[in-house]
């Protein structure tokens, strides 16, 4: 969700010098599926919003397969009519089940396509979708070499940061003092995705004690296990319950959250790959053991390069505890990731893939930088 938020407001910002015409005012529309996050954010972002169904098909149970085919064809109906009747001049798409009946549409409609892989490697979603596209982004250069035998243009754009985590517009102690932390504390940001991640809060539960000791600790839980690990985290002392925040799900928070942290607990979610090194956060990655290993390279891609560390989902009763201490005592070695991290930046990113998507809807192609 939030490349294609932060690619919204860089076009607001580029229209208006770069209209297709005078005074022609610029309409976007998020197509995605109606109860996934995507309905709650996109609104709130101030985008009109078209329910799209979906559902994966690479499944062995025969019951949710046929469901999901069923919510494919019924997506497929849906862009169809959104094609012919909103009639977009461009469509822009960042994987997702959803992406395959939109992009498909567009395609018999002849609208050009920009495909956004915040990923290092592809899924077998965009690799299936990348022959309909005009143009592909890509975070970093090494994922061209999965769409060279394409007839598309490859863009080296970088990851979309949100503005207001490329600006720093906040110190450390300010965003600790807007969560109501200590300003001088060392700070842990924990957090498993949008869902959160079970194994990572059980985890951190159990470890809860000997952290607080000695730091402050921001824990974003994920709504489904809120309740669960509100209960569980009960029993900590006084002390330690005024040194641990924990949170269902941050919004506009969530800045602060990633301001105020010296280390980052996290899965390695695409959005790891732009928003750490933007704001030079050093991080202990835990890939989801799922999702065809595309996280596994993220952490990898971060791993080799000095900014995270790797610590295995079955692994995490026994490791997650130390590796955390290791680093929060060591400033030195958290300063040496947190400069690699920053050195992975891109800050131009989203108004770059803007510029794009704008080229494409003027003339299908898009201008060389």
């Amino acid at each position: 969700m939030y490349p294609i938020l932060t690619v919204a407001v860089a076009l607001k910002t580029l229209w208006p010098a770069r209209a297709l015409h005078p005074h022609e005012p610029l309409e976007l529309l998020y197509a995605g599926t109606a109860d996934g996050v995507e309905a709650t954010l996109s609104r709130r972002a101030g985008l009109d919003f078209a329910p799209i169904s979906a559902g994966q098909i690479r499944i062995l149970n025969p019951v949710k397969l046929a469901r999901n085919a069923f919510r494919m064809w019924r997506g497929s109906q849906q862009a169809e009519a959104l094609m012919h009747d909103w009639r977009p001049d461009v469509i822009f798409v960042t994987g997702g089940y959803v992406c395959g009946p939109v992009v498909w549409a567009a395609a018999r409609h002849h609208i050009p396509v920009l495909i956004y892989l915040p990923d290092v490697t592809p899924g077998l979603g965009v690799k299936r979708l990348a022959p309909y596209a005009q143009a592909i982004a890509i975070s970093f250069p090494e994922a061209a070499a999965h769409f060279r035998k394409y007839p598309v243009q490859i863009l080296d754009t970088g990851y979309p940061v949100r503005p207001e985590l490329r600006e720093r517009r906040m110190t450390k102690a300010q965003a600790r003092t807007l969560l109501d932390l200590s300003p001088h504390l060392p700070t842990l940001l924990v957090f498993g995705g949008s869902r959160g991640a079970r194994a990572i809060n059980l985890a951190l539960v159990d470890a809860l004690p000997q952290l607080l000791e000695t730091m402050q600790v921001i824990h974003i839980s994920g709504e489904p296990d809120y309740e669960r690990t509100l209960h569980r985290t009960s029993g900590l002392s006084a002390a330690h319950h005024a040194r641990y925040r924990l949170f269902p799900y941050l919004h506009e928070a969530m800045v602060a959250a990633l301001n105020a942290a010296d280390l980052a607990v996290a899965r390695a979610g695409a959005s790891t790959l732009g928003e750490f090194p933007a704001l030079g956060l050093p991080a202990i990655l835990v890939p989801l053991p799922i999702s065809g290993g595309h996280q596994r390279h993220n952490a990898r891609y971060l791993a080799d390069r000095g900014a995270a560390v790797i610590v295995e989902n079955d692994a995490l009763a026994a490791k997650l505890l130390p590796t955390i201490q290791e680093f929060m005592h060591n400033p030195d070695r958290l300063h040496t990731m947190s400069q690699a991290s920053q050195a992975l930046a891109r800050p131009r990113a989203a108004e770059t893939i803007a510029a794009a998507i704008i080229d494409l809807a003027r003339s299908g192609d898009v201008a060389p930088p």
